[in-house]
């Protein structure tokens, strides 16, 4: 008898290809949020890792590029969740950022706009953010 073992590889983007991907995704400017906060906001939730799994004391994880909480957006067996996002958690962990893109969009319009994401408070709200798209070509 044998056994399939499949190991995700993390990939973990540059800023300037996430600046492209988010510009192109239509994150610049949504509900009034810069490219420079979405940027600033990856890479404080999960150092731009899309495999990234963050268990919590709840019982619940968050999961990907932007730490989606299983609870309340996304669907994993574990939990009878609210799936907000109508996404499969490991949607969110794969290098395709689609569902998570589409995921972090209804946060932000669902709820109070980036305040969602601690990282994004700590680090990123209220300050000159104008540096996390410097020298990338958005287009």
């Amino acid at each position: 008898m044998g056994c399939l073992i499949t190991v995700v590889e993390p990939k973990i983007y540059t800023r300037c290809k996430l600046a492209k991907i988010f510009s192109r995704a239509g994150l610049d400017n949504y509900r009034g949020f810069s490219l420079g906060n979405w940027i600033c906001m990856a890479y404080n939730e999960s150092h731009y890792n899309t495999t990234a799994q963050t268990d919590l004391e709840d019982g619940s994880t968050d999961y990907g590029m932007f730490q989606v909480n299983s609870y309340a957006w996304c669907r994993h067996a574990k939990l009878q969740e609210k799936n907000h996002c109508r996404v499969a958690c490991s949607a969110l962990i794969t290098d395709d950022l689609t569902d998570a893109i589409i995921c972090a969009k209804k946060i932000v319009k669902e709820t109070d706009g980036m305040n969602y994401w601690r990282g994004w408070k700590k680090h990123c709200e209220g300050k000159d953010l104008s540096q996390w798209k410097k020298g990338c070509e958005v287009s």
